[in-house]
């Protein structure tokens, strides 16, 4: 397996530009963001947060996120870290930058905290892992309170056969098959999910099944496709057996398609 080079915390504090880390617990309906990293032109979550953080301290601030999001994705517990200078703090609580940035945030942004760090910590670097939530409603109708955060497939999922097909994606593997086909081109492609679990969740009176995947780190949709796959084994249109197929083949043509993005939240990460 190919491994991933991760600066360690003092290669990072040492090339630190300035004296404090902090970090920001974000959460963030997805629907209206062209995803979280920047894009010119585009509304993004990182664009917004860097800009309310330019305001505050009156200079560019860069922001690291823990798992960049795609359009249409949410996240509740996104985790971004950026460094800061002593004297930028002073008379100045992390209270009242929570506060602060809640209020020159659109609409959609919520920072939930925010936390002081040890130099050189990174959001992505440091994380252990990540875990995402994707939700299919499954009532005889569709939704009407989960429209814009749920996948409506109906009630006749076999979830037996979903968490068989799941069963050949736990542990260490090339997920290449799993990933958009030009984000894996010259990158290495291997992960370690160490769960993927389907649970029934009322949501507002309507039922959904809620599928948790966790792994130390994603490629671009590797969750929205695991999902698409394994709907397609729910459905009866493939055997669990074909997702082992799927992961043997490398290629992203041969697993199913991308459930869609509005399904996918960023549900937290440890370090």
């Amino acid at each position: 397996m190919e491994e991933i080079h991760r600066p360690t915390l003092e290669e990072r504090a040492a090339e630190c530009e300035r004296e404090q880390t902090l970090s920001c617990t974000v959460a963030y309906d997805g629907a209206p963001f062209a995803g979280f990293a920047k894009q010119p032109g585009q509304l993004t979550v990182q664009g917004e947060l860097e800009g309310a953080l330019a305001l505050l301290f009156r200079r560019p601030v860069d922001v690291v996120c823990a798992g960049r999001t795609d359009a249409g994705v949410h996240a509740r517990g996104q985790v971004v870290s950026f460094e800061v200078d002593g004297d930028e703090l002073r008379g100045r609580s992390l209270h009242n930058l929570r506060r602060s940035l809640n209020a020159l945030t659109r609409e959609g942004i919520v920072v939930r905290s925010v936390d002081e760090r040890p130099r050189g910590f990174s959001a992505r670097f440091d994380a252990q892992w990540r875990e995402y939530r994707y939700f299919l409603a499954t009532g005889d109708t569709p939704p009407v309170f989960t429209e814009r955060t749920a996948w409506y497939v109906g009630p006749n999922l076999d979830i037996a056969a979903m968490e068989r097909g799941a069963a050949h994606l736990i542990g260490e593997h090339d997920f290449k098959s799993f990933c958009m086909a030009a984000s894996a081109v010259g990158k290495p492609t291997c992960r370690n999910v160490s769960e993927i679990s389907i649970a029934s969740e009322e949501i507002l009176g309507e039922p959904h099944r809620v599928i948790t995947v966790r792994g130390n780190a994603f490629l671009h949709s590797m969750v929205r496709t695991i999902v698409g796959t394994l709907a397609m084994v729910g459905r009866g249109q493939r055997d669990p057996d074909w997702v082992a197929e799927v992961l043997a083949a490398r290629d992203r043509q041969a697993a199913g398609e991308n459930a869609p993005a509005k399904g996918l939240v960023f549900w937290s990460v440890a370090y």
